[in-house]
Protein backbone atom coordinates (compact mmCIF):
# COMPACT_ATOMS: atom_id res chain seq x y z
CA UNK A 1 0.00 0.00 0.00
CA UNK A 2 1.71 3.33 -1.46
CA UNK A 3 0.94 6.57 0.78
CA UNK A 4 1.99 9.17 2.77
CA UNK A 5 1.60 8.81 6.53
CA UNK A 6 1.82 11.69 9.21
CA UNK A 7 4.23 10.74 11.71
CA UNK A 8 4.17 12.69 15.06
CA UNK A 9 6.04 12.06 17.97
CA UNK A 10 5.95 14.14 21.48
CA UNK A 11 7.71 13.43 25.21
CA UNK A 12 10.54 14.60 27.15
CA UNK A 13 13.40 15.26 25.51
CA UNK A 14 16.42 12.66 25.35
CA UNK A 15 19.48 11.39 22.88
CA UNK A 16 18.43 9.15 20.30
CA UNK A 17 14.30 10.38 19.67
CA UNK A 18 15.18 11.58 16.02
CA UNK A 19 17.92 8.00 15.12
CA UNK A 20 15.39 5.27 16.86
CA UNK A 21 12.07 6.53 15.32
CA UNK A 22 14.62 7.04 12.04
CA UNK A 23 15.94 2.99 12.40
CA UNK A 24 12.77 1.66 12.53
CA UNK A 25 11.42 3.49 9.69
CA UNK A 26 14.73 2.71 7.42
CA UNK A 27 14.23 -1.10 8.11
CA UNK A 28 10.82 -0.98 7.02
CA UNK A 29 12.09 1.02 3.91
CA UNK A 30 9.65 3.79 4.59
CA UNK A 31 10.96 7.06 3.22
CA UNK A 32 11.27 10.23 5.11
CA UNK A 33 10.06 13.09 2.71
CA UNK A 34 9.86 15.71 5.38
CA UNK A 35 10.77 16.36 9.03
CA UNK A 36 10.50 19.45 11.34
CA UNK A 37 11.00 19.41 15.01
CA UNK A 38 11.57 21.22 18.17
CA UNK A 39 12.33 21.53 21.90
CA UNK A 40 10.55 23.64 24.29
CA UNK A 41 11.01 23.27 27.69
CA UNK A 42 12.34 19.96 27.77
CA UNK A 43 9.56 19.09 25.59
CA UNK A 44 10.13 16.99 22.15
CA UNK A 45 7.70 17.52 19.66
CA UNK A 46 8.73 16.48 15.60
CA UNK A 47 6.17 16.14 13.02
CA UNK A 48 6.88 13.53 9.71
CA UNK A 49 5.75 12.99 6.36
CA UNK A 50 6.72 9.50 5.35
CA UNK A 51 5.99 7.44 1.52
CA UNK A 52 5.31 3.47 2.52
CA UNK A 53 6.61 1.57 -0.20
CA UNK A 54 4.56 0.56 -3.38
CA UNK A 55 4.61 -3.16 -2.33
CA UNK A 56 2.85 -4.17 0.48
CA UNK A 57 5.79 -5.24 3.35
CA UNK A 58 3.85 -3.97 6.06
CA UNK A 59 0.33 -3.01 6.61
CA UNK A 60 -0.42 0.36 7.84
CA UNK A 61 -1.73 -0.71 11.32
CA UNK A 62 1.05 -3.00 11.79
CA UNK A 63 3.42 -0.36 11.59
CA UNK A 64 1.23 2.05 13.44
CA UNK A 65 1.19 -0.48 16.61
CA UNK A 66 5.17 -0.76 15.96
CA UNK A 67 5.80 2.44 16.40
CA UNK A 68 3.87 3.07 18.87
CA UNK A 69 5.47 0.32 21.11
CA UNK A 70 9.04 1.71 19.73
CA UNK A 71 7.68 4.90 21.04
CA UNK A 72 6.80 3.71 24.78
CA UNK A 73 10.27 1.83 24.78
CA UNK A 74 12.11 5.33 24.66
CA UNK A 75 9.31 7.14 26.51
CA UNK A 76 7.07 9.42 23.78
CA UNK A 77 3.94 8.90 22.34
CA UNK A 78 3.59 8.13 18.43
CA UNK A 79 1.02 8.59 16.43
CA UNK A 80 0.65 7.79 12.86
CA UNK A 81 -1.97 9.04 10.58
CA UNK A 82 -2.73 8.65 6.93
CA UNK A 83 -1.89 12.20 5.43
CA UNK A 84 -5.93 12.62 3.78
CA UNK A 85 -7.01 11.99 7.24
CA UNK A 86 -4.90 14.21 8.82
CA UNK A 87 -5.35 17.39 6.44
CA UNK A 88 -9.43 16.07 6.91
CA UNK A 89 -9.21 17.27 10.55
CA UNK A 90 -6.75 20.38 10.38
CA UNK A 91 -8.69 22.37 7.88
CA UNK A 92 -9.51 25.31 8.45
Amino acid sequence: MEGKIIVTVVGKDAVGIIAKICTYLANNRVNVSDISQTITGGLFNMMMVVELPADDTKPFDELQRELAQVGEEIGVEVRCQRSEIFEMMHRV
